[in-house]
């Protein structure tokens, strides 16, 4: 993997090398040389953003770029990610752009791609791509400068794909409370929903530039779950800032992981016959009690590296159609690309119609393993195998788990932190072997 794109893009702090106004022309001069060989496709390169006080800024000297080097550029807006992908497709363009660093703090921002079938690129395309902008790729001449132009109706197409996707869905007994995140689903997700029928309270529905992703959303339930119970609502659901993840609480406020949603529509797609070939991609930081119940449930499960570009690259080897992570992340390949928040949260809502169960029933489908994980700041990311006592803390809390848990010690592909996770029987025991790691960690990297 190049120097810049990491699990999911390009990704740092605003204004600041590799997300500064020189590099995101850079970026862009090379995305139009790339692509521009796609003589099929329209010329265009879509461009998408979330809320972040960062966006126009790298957004616009992205298309800068592009234009350029001849390309032109259709700039949607503030939409969410899988609306870029699906645009970018059904639009006919040569590829997508979202400026968007997901569910990190607004001051980070981020730029991550989407090829002509609104696929994200492999690490090899990727490289490709940082390698042009090694070469210092050229500019063209004046005349052939490309242009940009404002996409009018960009989430009224992501409104309609939506509401097709999953045909005959019936929402109008359900009372939602709606956590947006106060990022890029905000002003698609409650309208959605009340269009479908259900009663919808939103909250974290109101961006300002730097309160997306602050004490809310996929990454922060707490508040949802309070609203859920003081509301009395059947459910609620959360993403996180550009909407490519959907965490659920149930109707007495328990929350959901992405983990337990899969399971529940893995069961639903099964029953009705629309699970092909019994089969379910996930990472390895699927929690121990997923694994059980796909076992349990006759169900064929296959593990990636972290990362949902990664778990589509095996979905689509392996022809299976429902993947992700336990983050919350979920792709329905039977009719998207990539993982979309929404589209679960549509999915999860007819499986609980279906059911005629609260959301709260279908969870027993899967018990969820005590869970720790702690991010480790460090100072840099040598092979973990080369340092002597990380490697013997891990193996030492293996043996002491034995087959009843495991430890998975591994770098964020986005950030300068190192994350440490065990799973184990008990909490107690789970917390006490997480933080001896975590300790060794520190010691010997951070």
């Amino acid at each position: 993997m190049g120097k810049l794109f990491g699990t999911d893009g390009i990704r740092g702090v605003a204004n600041a090398y590799p997300m500064d106004v020189e590099t995101a022309v850079s970026v862009g001069r090379a995305i139009a040389h790339y692509f521009g060989t796609a003589k099929e496709r329209n010329g265009i390169i879509c461009i998408g953003q979330d809320t972040r006080l960062s966006g126009d800024m790298i957004a616009q000297a992205v298309s800068a770029g592009i234009c350029s080097a001849g390309m032109n550029v259709s700039l949607l807006g503030v939409v969410p990610t899988p609306a870029v992908a699906y645009l970018t497709h059904s639009t006919g363009a040569s590829a997508g752009v979202v400026i968007s660093a997901s569910h990190n703090p607004f001051e980070d921002n981020g730029i991550k791609l989407f090829n002509s079938d609104g696929y994200k690129l492999e690490d090899k395309q990727e490289d490709e791509i940082e390698n042009l902008m090694g070469s210092g790729s050229s500019k063209i001449a004046h005349g052939q400068i490309g242009h940009t132009r404002a996409a009018e109706n960009a989430n009224e197409l992501y409104f309609e794909f939506l509401q097709e996707a999953v045909p005959g869905l019936n929402i109008e007994d359900l009372n939602l409370v709606v956590d947006c995140s106060n990022g890029a689903t905000s002003h698609i997700a409650p309208e959605l929903f009340r269009r479908l029928g259900a009663k919808v309270t939103p909250i974290f529905c109101i961006p300002n530039g730097t309160n997306i992703n602050d004490g809310c959303g996929s990454q922060h339930p707490e508040k949802l779950s309070q609203r859920v119970v003081e509301h009395k609502a059947d459910l609620g659901l959360a993403f996180d800032g550009d909407g490519d993840r959907l965490i659920a609480v149930d109707e007495n406020g328990v929350v959901l992981t992405g983990d337990q949603i899969m399971a529940i529509c893995a069961r639903d797609l099964k029953i009705k016959g629309n699970l092909k070939h019994n089969k379910v991609v996930s990472t390895v930081m699927s929690n121990m009690g997923f694994h059980i119940a796909m076992k349990d449930l006759g169900i064929e499960l296959f593990a990636t590296q972290v990362g949902d570009r990664y778990v589509m690259q095996e979905m689509m080897a392996r022809d299976a159609v429902l993947g992700g992570e336990d983050s919350g992340h979920m792709i329905f390949r039977d009719c998207h690309t990539t993982g979309d928040g929404i589209m679960a949260a549509l999915r999860l809502m007819d499986a609980i119609q279906c059911a005629d169960l609260p959301l709260s029933e279908l969870s027993k489908v899967m018990a969820v393993f005590p869970q720790v994980l702690i991010n480790v700041d460090v100072t840099s990311k040598p092979d973990l195998n080369t340092v002597p006592d990380i490697g013997n803390s891990i193996k030492a809390a293996q043996e002491r788990l034995g087959d009843q848990g495991r430890v998975l010690v591994r770098y964020s592909g986005t950030q300068l932190k190192c994350r440490v996770m065990v799973e184990g029987p008990t909490l107690e025991l789970t917390d006490d072997l997480c933080r001896q790691i975590v300790g060794v960690v520190k010691e010997s990297i951070g």
